[in-house]
C-alpha cells in the first residue's frame, strides 16, 4: 500500500509554495538542493550570472544555441564562470526547477538541458497534473525516482526558500525579464554569441 503523497497533493503543496510566500521570512533550508548553481574555475576572472526561467523559449533558444559557444570558448578555458539563477515568474518555471533540484548537484545542468531541449513538449500540457507527469518523465531521464520527486515536490520549505532566493537575487539585480545576464556586475540583455563574445572580452580586457 502506498502512504506517500498522492499526484494531486503533491501538486497543491508546490502551487501554495507558488504564491502563499511571505518576503523576508526565515525559512530553513530543506533536504533538496537550494544551493547557487555555477559552471567553471570560481576564480575565473569574470563571473557572468543568468537569469532563466524554463517556461521561457529565449532562454531555451540561449541555451542551446548560445550558451554551448560561451561555455567552449570562455568557461571551459577558465576565462568566465557562469551563475545561473532561477526565475520564477510562473508556477510552472517552479516546478520544473524543483524537478531539476532533486537531483545532486552533479547532475543539475544535465537537468537543466533536458528541460530545455524537451520544453514544447512539457509545457504544452495546460492541465497541470498532465504538465507535472511530463516533469516527472524528464526527472526520470536523469535517473530520478517517483519516491525522490515526491518527496521533493511536497516539500513546501523547499519550494519557499527557493522563491526566497529567487525574489532576493531579482530584486537587487532589476530583473523584471529573461533571459537576463550580469557580466561582472553589470547587466545586459540577451544577446547574439558575437555581441556576448565582445563583453566578455571587454571583460576581461582583451
Amino acid at each position: 500500500m502506498n502512504n506517500g503523497p498522492t499526484r494531486r497533493q503533491i501538486l497543491a503543496t508546490a502551487t501554495a509554495a507558488s504564491f502563499a510566500f511571505l518576503p523576508g521570512m526565515g525559512l530553513a533550508q530543506s533536504g533538496p538542493n537550494t544551493a547557487e548553481m555555477s559552471v567553471g574555475d570560481e576564480n575565473a576572472p569574470v563571473t557572468m550570472v543568468e537569469y532563466a526561467m524554463f517556461t521561457c523559449p529565449h532562454c531555451a533558444t540561449f541555451h542551446l544555441e548560445t550558451w554551448p559557444q560561451i561555455k567552449a570558448n570562455f568557461v571551459d578555458t577558465g576565462k568566465v564562470r557562469l551563475v545561473y539563477r532561477e526565475v520564477y515568474f510562473n508556477r510552472a518555471s517552479l516546478w520544473a526547477g524543483m524537478i531539476a533540484r532533486c537531483a545532486s548537484p552533479d547532475r543539475y545542468f544535465g537537468l537543466v538541458d533536458l528541460l530545455y531541449r524537451e520544453q514544447s513538449e512539457w509545457l504544452a500540457n495546460n492541465d497541470p497534473e498532465a504538465m507535472m507527469a511530463a516533469l516527472y518523465g524528464i526527472g526520470r531521464q536523469a535517473g530520478l525516482t517517483d519516491a525522490e520527486m515526491d518527496t521533493c515536490m511536497s516539500d513546501q520549505g523547499f519550494a519557499e526558500t527557493l522563491v526566497t532566493d529567487y525574489q532576493k537575487n531579482a530584486q537587487a539585480d532589476g530583473i523584471d525579464s529573461t533571459p537576463s545576464f550580469l557580466i561582472d556586475g553589470e547587466k545586459v540583455g540577451n544577446m547574439s554569441y558575437a555581441e556576448f563574445e565582445a563583453a566578455l572580452n571587454a571583460a576581461l580586457g582583451e
